[in-house]
């Protein structure tokens, strides 16, 4: 049973993921930008929910044939490419299976299992903005806060759960308030996006009370600290360089999260 779970899981994470690119490229503009409707070159983006979902291939692109010189330069014959890829579509879909398949095998069959299962993708989504554009639009972040709180209020609802809906808010305050201190402090060091996203990691944590809050943010840090002293090793960055936080921050989530679902 545990295998299926682990299975099907996976399965969701990578349909889902199969999802995530497409709004990845649209929202990875800079503040002042709108978002993104049309391909590089400028053809409008189709599909469903208004072009938010589909592929991260444009059809029109693909139609115009490759130019025989520029083919020859490349040693590469004179033909129309079967699709044009305009944002990478491979590695979101097998980390967000990889995430949706590890967070099943922890938590097994509980009803909190479908609030992780639902935000992944999400936190996938907003992992791969931050690390593009370094932001982490509010289109995403606050929703995402009170999706989780009003999911986890029902899976408080639901027999078999392991985790405390009351603990869950309290860690989100509290984690979204040490962020919003930090904020207050060193504002170039700390974006407001980071402080918004941490409502929501910190109701997931909070979910498996506060030794889970503690460990998953503490993880976060280690892991940006651990990820901004191995650029300025590599002299790729200095001790002023930002960097995104926001992908750290979820990762330590996620580990904190399997170690709650894994105690519980």
């Amino acid at each position: 049973m545990d295998a299926m779970l682990t299975v099907l899981a996976a399965l969701w994470g990578a349909a889902a993921g199969l999802l995530v690119p497409r709004a990845a490229y649209r929202f990875s503009v800079e503040p002042e930008d709108p978002w993104r409707d049309a391909c590089p070159e400028g053809h409008a983006l189709t599909g469903a929910a208004r072009g938010w979902l589909g592929s991260t291939r444009c059809a029109r692109c693909a139609a115009v044939p490759v130019p025989a010189a520029a083919g020859a330069e490349r040693g590469e014959p004179d033909r129309t490419p079967p699709a044009a890829r305009y944002a990478p579509g491979v590695l979101v879909p097998v980390v967000t299976a990889l995430s949706c398949a590890v967070l099943a095998a922890a938590t097994g069959l509980r009803p909190e299992l479908a609030v992780w299962l639902l935000m992944a993708p999400v936190a996938v989504l907003l992992a791969t903005i931050d690390r593009r554009v370094h932001r982490l639009p509010d289109r995403l972040t606050l929703p995402a806060a009170g999706a989780v709180a009003v999911l986890l209020g029902g899976a408080a609802l639901l027999p078999e759960h392991a985790g405390s809906w009351l603990s869950a808010l309290l860690g989100g305050a509290a984690l979204g308030g040490f962020y919003f201190l930090l904020f207050l402090i060193n504002p170039n060091g700390m974006g407001f996006g980071d402080v918004k996203l941490a409502l929501s990691l910190g109701m997931a944590l909070g979910w498996y009370g506060w030794a889970v809050v503690f460990a998953g943010g503490f993880a976060g840090f280690l892991l940006g600290a651990v990820y901004g002293f191995g650029l300025m090793v590599m002299k790729k960055a200095g001790r002023k360089t930002g960097i995104p936080f926001g992908p750290f921050m979820i990762t330590g989530a996620l580990l904190g999260i399997l170690l709650g679902a894994l105690a519980a």
